[in-house]
């Protein structure tokens, strides 16, 4: 287990030398808190995975941890490597099996608990869903991962509808947290609403890693852009962003995939404040104070500066033409 602690502390609000707030009370942002992140390995048997990850969120719980984020789809090995209707039966509703024990461990600890789940929405209709379970054991709400890959071996569009309530956050006992699943990651749009919905906190439960054969020439690569481009949305929007991964290689000897871990958290200036390793299951404690939020946007004032009034070109597909007068080509 890797625990991490501050490294220095925030400047003191201020103007003309006299402090702007007495006590953390009179802020409108959450007090400090813990997060954790859990890291495994998964097994072919959903019932072993869900008790190493309720081990895990008890380990976080005992280093201090307030809010607890396990890995996508958590329960299983990633399904998705292959295209197979046999594999829906591992779907379940939400709530069902899987977030009643989650709502119990975060009851019986006191925290706070995001799982990723493979959910049943009706009959043919399936979401790869990330759940939010406040410290009494509620469900606070759910985000369906909205971006859904087709790779090879990451073939999600066969299982997965993409989610359709946007990019919410969500106000916890220990603070206000986005929830973003994988492929998420890699779109800033995703990340700058939840933001602006009030998120202090960003997790996203992750499941990514190498084809083998492309290791060794483009690995280092690409897990460089992965860490880097979620460090950026902290950076833009001022916000922590956490990211949690498996470990561990599943499918066919030579083939199959090699999740990478470095399950990480930054803080809003996009520093590095924890670090898992590649190659083994750990549990990172990561401490988060939301007043670094308003200290780092005061500095670094990117929402102030956006011209919202010049973005309405985003929602096209595609812009053709210098002048951008002609009409949705």
């Amino acid at each position: 287990m890797i625990a991490c602690y501050p490294a220095r502390l925030i400047r003191p609000l201020s103007y003309n030398g006299k402090q702007l707030y007495s006590s953390r009370s009179d802020l409108t942002m959450s007090t400090p808190f813990q997060i954790g992140l859990v890291q495994m390995r998964m097994t072919p048997d959903p019932a072993q995975n869900l008790e190493t990850a309720i081990d895990g969120v008890k380990k976080s719980a005992a280093a201090g941890a307030n809010v607890v984020c396990l890995p996508e789809l958590f329960r299983t090995q990633y399904f998705c490597q292959r295209q197979d209707p046999a594999l829906f039966d591992l779907a379940e509703s939400i709530p069902g099996p899987t977030s009643d024990r989650l709502g119990a461990a975060a009851r019986a600890c006191g925290m706070v608990i995001i799982g990723s789940i493979f959910e049943r929405r009706a009959a043919g209709l399936y979401h790869n869903t990330a759940v939010l379970l406040d410290a009494d054991g509620s469900i606070v709400g759910l985000y369906r991962k909205m971006h859904i890959p087709d790779d090879p071996l990451y073939f999600e569009k066969y299982y997965f509808a993409p989610g359709d309530q946007g990019f919410p956050a969500f106000n916890t006992r220990f603070g206000k947290i986005g929830m973003l699943v994988c492929w998420d990651q890699w779109y800033p749009e995703a990340a700058r609403l939840s933001a602006l919905a009030g998120a202090e906190l960003i997790v996203y439960p992750t499941a990514i890693g190498w084809h083998p054969r492309e290791k060794a020439e483009c690995g280092k690569a690409q897990h460089e852009a992965w860490e880097l481009m979620q460090r950026s949305h902290a950076i833009a929007n001022g916000i922590y962003v956490a990211a949690v991964n498996r470990t561990g290689h599943e499918g066919p000897r030579g083939g199959g995939l090699e999740f990478w871990g470095g399950s990480f958290v930054c803080d809003p200036a996009g520093v590095i404040q924890a670090r898992a390793s590649h190659d083994l299951e750990d549990v990172i404690v990561c401490p988060c104070d939301p007043a670094r939020i308003e200290n780092t946007r005061r500095h670094w004032p990117f929402l102030r500066d956006r011209r919202i009034d010049a973005y309405g070109e985003l929602t096209r597909r595609c812009i053709r033409g210098s002048n951008m007068t002609s009409g949705n080509l």
